[in-house]
This record gives structure tokens, C-alpha cells and sequence, in this order.
């Protein structure tokens, strides 16, 4: 398509390595990202919510279509899930939804002295859920405060960052320009802890442009045939395996001590499918 110069949306309803889980392995898709970085025309996204859809549907429409048309075609994956939608924010960081990240929501209060260690927790598509969930757990189980973000895009956030610094070669002369991620999460308190449906080089692809300690779960290797949650649990990509990955990054700052990993290892059994019989989660099982 690229090569005959086409132009449109492409939507992935099926994207993500677990949210076909039982339909057969064949259909499990961890690298799609990737295939479509290739590709120098397509402009992946990789939503949370309906509204960063909205967006990035009115930004394609006028890339595509407006004055100064655009021989791209956005592919966006949207997955095979239902997932409960909250309204857009008020505020919403419309530029930052383009651009491949937005901040979601901040760290809630924790009762009791001090304010407790700070994290960051990164997710697309249909991982947000799981950060969010992880968010809750962290404060109200652990005394730690995580502030979440939607990363639309973790191919656009790669490829801002690779201009940034080819323009920097080729200006040795001027103030050198940083990358889009840099900027965002310059400032943010803690370690960052990534998570999606994909592989661990989707996320890593910004890896070396994050300003912190960058930790990446992701959903490698062959597919898990049973229900979502047990396969995530395998992949350990669900709430609990980004808890206990939060947990290690901190205690490997000397932020807390290491025995609250191996509590929250034992506690949760991340290494093991079938202690999530019975969570509920939202979206059901496949």
C-alpha cells in the first residue's frame, strides 16, 4: 500500500497477544508494532481509550486529507476486549495523545507519615487497565504512589527521538533538540515500569530516551491458550507482575527493602497461572 502511495486507516480489532486466548495461537499478535516501524508511511497507534481514538481518527483525516496531504496510513489497534470508557478529562494533553504519551492521572494520597516512594507506569491499549489496577495496589497494600500514563504510540515516541538526534548530527552548531518522551517525563519522580500486549521490544523501543530506570514488561515468546488472566499471568504483564517489577526497580534505588519484593512474589504467585482462578477482571475471560 505504502508504495503505491495510499492513504487510510487500518484497524487491527484483533491485536494483542492475549485478548484472543483461546481462539488458537495463531491468532496471538505480539509484534504488529514492530512490522508496522518498519514502514516509514504507517503511523501506528495503539489507544487506551475511545476518546485518544477520536483524535487520532480527526489527526489521520487531516495528515491524510487536509491541505498538506500526507501519503501515510494509520493503523491503530483496538483489540477484541470490552473495557469500560471514563469521558475525556477536561484538560486532556490532545498533543500529547499525537505525539505517543499523556499523563493519565496522578499518584493518590497515602494515609499515615511521609508520603512513600514515587513511581511512574506506562501502558498502551488495553494494558491500562492493568496500571490502573496496579496504581491502587501499590498505595493501598504497599505505601507507594504510582502516576499513570497512556502511551499511545510507542513507534511515533522511537521515531521523534531518532529525528531529534539526526537533526543534532547534522547541526552541531545549535541547541541540540531532545526527544518528546525525554521532555514528558523529565522531572518525574522514581523508576518507569512499561507494560503492553506486545512483545518487550515494542516498549523498548524508547528505552534509550526515558530519563529514569526503565523497566519493560511484555508479552514474549508463544502464546498461552486459556483464559486472559491466566496468560497474563504467564506473560506476567497483569497487575500483579507490574507490582512486584515496581517493587524490585525500587528496591534495587535502595528505596525499600527487598524483602517487600519477596513478600509480594509469594503473595501474588506471578510465576504461576493458576493462582488467578476466580479474579475478577475487567473485560471477562475469552
Amino acid at each position: 500500500m505504502a508504495d503505491q502511495l495510499a492513504r487510510g486507516f487500518l484497524i487491527g480489532a484483533t491485536a494483542g497477544r492475549t485478548t484472543l486466548t483461546g481462539e488458537g495461537l495463531q491468532h496471538a499478535d505480539g509484534h504488529s508494532p514492530l512490522l508496522a516501524a518498519t514502514n516509514p508511511a504507517v503511523v501506528h497507534y495503539d489507544p487506551a481509550f475511545a476518546y485518544e481514538v477520536g483524535h487520532v481518527m480527526r489527526s489521520g483525516l487531516e495528515r491524510m486529507y487536509g491541505e498538506d496531504a500526507e501519503n501515510v496510513i494509520f493503523y491503530m489497534t483496538v483489540y477484541n476486549e470490552p473495557v469500560s470508557q471514563p469521558a475525556e478529562p477536561e484538560d486532556v494533553d490532545v498533543e500529547g495523545i499525537l505525539k505517543g504519551i499523556h499523563h493519565v492521572s496522578s499518584a493518590p494520597e497515602i494515609s499515615g507519615e511521609g508520603e512513600g516512594p514515587r513511581v511512574q507506569l506506562l501502558a498502551s491499549g488495553v494494558g491500562y487497565p492493568w496500571i490502573k489496577k496496579a496504581q491502587e495496589m501499590l498505595a493501598e497494600e504497599w505505601g507507594v504512589r504510582a502516576d499513570t500514563w497512556s502511551v499511545t504510540s510507542w513507534n511515533e515516541l522511537a521515531r521523534d527521538a531518532v529525528a531529534a538526534e539526526e537533526w543534532n548530527l547534522l547541526h552541531p552548531g545549535e541547541s541540540p533538540r531532545t526527544a518528546y518522551v525525554t521532555d514528558k517525563l523529565a522531572g518525574a519522580p522514581g523508576p518507569v515500569v512499561a507494560v503492553s500486549d506486545f512483545m518487550r521490544a515494542v516498549p523498548l523501543q524508547i528505552a534509550r530516551w526515558v530519563p529514569a530506570d526503565y523497566r519493560v514488561l511484555g508479552a514474549d515468546g508463544f502464546g498461552f491458550a486459556d483464559t486472559r488472566p491466566a496468560a497474563r499471568r504467564f506473560f506476567h504483564i497483569d497487575a500483579e507482575s507490574v507490582v512486584v517489577q515496581t517493587l524490585q526497580a525500587l528496591a534495587d534505588a535502595g528505596q525499600i527493602e527487598r524483602s517487600k519484593v519477596e513478600e509480594a512474589f509469594a503473595k501474588y504467585r506471578i510465576d504461576d497461572p493458576t493462582a488467578v482462578s476466580g479474579v475478577k477482571q475487567e473485560g471477562g475471560d475469552a
